[in-house]
């Protein structure tokens, strides 16, 4: 034995010098590719999450991104009109609310969902869960206490006798273990809290438990506006609430709901204003202070801040304050609550262990307009915004005294910060900043403003209305300008927000989008309204900001830290993405047929889609809404003859084979613009081509083929339609790069619009 171990070790080294000999005089050289841009930093797994409006009454949207990826790795569908969204403590659920309502007899609710993941393939958003308020009024409906049966009638005793109930009126019975009890029936006799009817049904046992209920035509409008989710097991929900609905059993639906997060139910109500007062209170805003003791609720209304026990949603104390409170924020000790108010421009600090306003000689006016308050725990500061005067203020949570020049831990003013003031402010002419995002590292805030400029400075645009989206960094310590590296905006230290491929590469203003536009004083919020033309949020590890910009159509994912990898611009505080939402819903001519998607496989290149539709080979597509294959939402597809039916279409897509993948999302046909000719005069292109494009719509061009110096260069762009020049018959865009001039050259093209996406309203930290 081991002799045979000897000869295999010689073998083994006979093999090995064998194989050197063969490798002598050979060169093995590693493979270095060069990265020409910044790659995302490797770190752990966060996320943030991306809240989109629809063209009413189509359903808004969620979009999760993925921190370090800077990808949006999740979409789902939530409920008609999104307005607000909150996150558990631990990141867990997410919690949106969705005043569907605003479209006669569509429906109110809040949607609950699990976040996708961290995977390099994503997961997507599930195990969605959807709240829906309470339509059964008072008289309306009570609990049975006993129920039986003597041949086919049916006696049942209920609990309180329901006003509602008439002789041939109906009833529904509802819960009853015996399910034979179960069902919708003619009342034969109402006497107090007995009720008869006839039941087929016969030789039923007698049983308990179970709810009697008259079916009136009940819908109510409940709004809801905000959800805030500091506990792990409950999450509240304010209701703006209407007044005297004609199909509603409730005076008034102005209200705050706890909704259970394991069992999914609306587990408590209480209504605001159950004696249908003037003016109704309208709640727009909470703040639970985080020993989970008190619930503020800030009624925009009537101009009061109601605590509210998050037990069992009591009332502790009702406060007056100044005139249209808009938001609130509660300290980390529990200690204090700070109001703002719109109407008046006050920074209200309220004493929660009294219930009380404190009185302060600091300076807590913030002008009429101020819209945000931002709590930052880790510099225990407050910021807020004020778009009417285009001022942010910074205060500190305390360092305040009181009229006799006390102390009596309330703000106190640190800085009022001018975004026009100076000899290069933070905006070049007059902007309003309207949030404000402070890093849990402590070095730095920024704060999200917006220009609107009757003729813009962008020839991106044209000479016309646009809005320019801008995000300045300060500095933490000294509450001073960051000059960023680089920007587009001219003579300004601030950030533009534009980049290509989603936007030309010059391109830093957009045009504005009508549903866009917030209310302005003396106007209010109301359902329906954008509230945040922009919002901006910080990542919880400190290594990105975001901004919302509602006309853009898209989410701006900012790095504040330099690359572990020292490639491409690396530098902080630089735009490294623009994450554009989900479609919206297409109108007008440049849309045709859309098909909902229910599965899809790749094999081969080829992507196939189970989808009922109406399609033809060659036709146009454009693929939103899969939570799965997010990799395919935003592509812009063509129907292949081959594998197309009534139940499936396929199109060309290079990636990797993925087996039949359940998934849900929609194909919409567009309808192409022919083109007949161009031109071009100083960098901007004219084309001749039937459209029914608007200003500010993306259009790709191809099959250009007159001049090959000029068309290759044009063919595969997208370009955007800008105001001028716009008919009918033709329309013009402004180039990506520097062409020379082209007299009018026939040719045959296409220009494909792409869908405009929905409109992203609010921008929320996860885990």
């Amino acid at each position: 034995m081991p002799m045979s171990f000897r000869r295999v070790g010689q073998l083994a080294l006979l093999a090995l010098a064998t194989l050197f000999g063969m490798s002598c005089g050979q060169v093995y050289r590693p493979v270095v590719i060069p990265v020409s841009t910044t790659p995302p930093n490797p770190s752990n797994f966060h996320a943030v999450f991306g809240l989109n409006q629809n063209a009413v009454p189509n359903p808004g949207s969620i979009l999760q991104i993925d921190v370090s990826g800077d990808t949006n790795i999740g979409e789902a569908d939530m409920g008609i009109n999104p307005t607000h969204a909150s996150a558990v403590p631990n990141g867990s659920r997410i919690f949106v609310a969705s005043a569907g309502s605003m479209v006669p007899g569509d429906a109110d609710i809040v949607t609950s969902f699990t976040p996708a993941g961290s995977a390099l393939a994503a997961s997507g958003i599930g195990n969605l869960t959807v709240y829906s308020m309470p339509n059964v009024g008072p008289n309306q409906s009570s609990a049975i206490t006993a129920i039986g049966e003597s041949g086919t009638v049916v006696t049942v005793t209920v609990s309180a006798a329901i006003s509602q109930a008439t002789v041939g009126g109906p009833i529904v019975i509802s819960g009853v273990s015996i399910g034979g009890y179960n069902g919708n029936f003619v009342l034969s006799s109402v006497n107090g809290t007995t009720l008869q009817y006839v039941n087929t049904i016969q030789n039923l046992l007698p049983a308990t438990a179970g709810t009697a209920t008259v079916p009136l035509p009940t819908f109510c409008s409940y709004l809801p506006v905000f959800v805030t989710s500091i506990e792990s097991n409950t999450a509240f929900v304010a209701n703006y609430g209407a007044e005297g609905g004609t199909t509603c059993s409730f005076p008034s639906t102005d209200s705050v709901a706890s909704l259970n997060v394991t069992t999914g139910q609306v587990s408590n109500i209480a209504y605001l204003n159950p004696s249908n007062m003037t003016p109704p209170p309208h709640p727009v805003a909470m703040a639970e202070t985080p020993n989970t003791e008190n619930l503020y609720v800030v009624n925009q209304g009537n101009s009061t801040v109601v605590d509210l026990s998050p037990t069992d949603l009591s009332t502790l104390a009702t406060i007056t304050v100044g005139a249209t409170p808009v938001w609130a924020v509660a300290r980390s000790d529990n200690q204090r609550v700070y109001v703002l108010t719109q109407g008046d421009g006050t920074l209200i600090p309220i004493d929660t262990n009294t219930n009380t306003i404190l009185p302060s000689q600091t300076n807590l006016n913030v002008g009429a307009g101020a819209n945000f308050i931002l709590y930052d725990p880790n510099l225990n500061r407050l910021y807020v915004t004020n778009p009417t005067t285009g001022n942010v203020f910074v205060y500190a949570t305390t360092g305040g005294l009181d009229l006799s020049g006390n102390a009596n831990d309330t703000p106190k003013l640190l800085a009022t910060i001018s975004m026009t003031a100076g000899p290069k402010p933070p905006c070049a002419e007059a902007c309003s900043p309207v949030s404000v995002a402070a890093l849990p590292d402590g070095s730095r805030f920024y704060v999200a403003s917006y220009e609107d400029e009757p003729s813009c400075s962008d020839a991106n645009v044209g000479a016309t209305e646009c809005i320019v989206p801008i995000l300045t960094v300060f500095d933490a310590p000294s509450i001073t300008v960051k000059q960023v590296q680089s920007t587009l905006l001219p003579s300004s230290p601030s950030l533009s927000l534009l980049m290509s491929p989603q936007f030309s590469p010059r391109q830093y203003a957009v045009p504005p989008v009508n549903s866009c536009k917030p209310p302005v004083l003396p106007a209010t919020y109301a359902p329906g309204a954008t509230r945040f033309r922009m919002f901006t949020t910080a990542a919880e590890d400190s290594s990105h900001v975001y901004v919302s910009m509602c006309d853009a159509g898209a989410i701006a994912d900012v790095t504040t830290v330099t690359n572990t990898i020292s490639q491409g611009t690396n530098a902080p505080d630089t735009l490294v993405a623009d994450i554009v939402s989900p479609f919206g819903a297409c109108s007008g001519g440049s849309c045709s047929s859309t098909a909902p998607i229910t599965s899809f496989s790749i094999t081969s290149n080829v992507v196939t889609f189970q989808a009922q539709n109406s399609f033809v080979a060659g036709q146009k597509l454009q693929i939103s809404g899969l939570s799965t294959g997010t990799y395919l939402n935003g592509q812009t597809l063509t129907v292949l003859p081959t594998g197309l039916s009534s139940t499936q279409f396929a199109s060309n897509f290079t990636h990797p084979d993925v087996s039949s993948t359940a998934d849900l999302g929609t194909a919409q046909s567009v309808q192409v613009a022919n083109i007949t000719g161009f031109s071009i005069n100083s960098n901007v292109i004219t084309f001749r081509a039937v459209n029914t494009f608007t200003a500010g719509t993306r259009v790709s061009i191809a099959g250009l083929s007159s001049s090959t110096a000029v068309t290759d260069a044009l063919n595969g762009q997208t370009l955007t339609v800008i105001a001028t020049g716009l008919s009918a018959t033709q329309f013009e865009c402004v180039l990506t790069t520097s062409t020379p001039n082209v007299g009018s050259t026939p040719d045959t093209g296409t220009a494909v619009p792409q869908i405009p996406p929905q409109t992203p309203i609010f921008v929320l930290t996860g885990q």
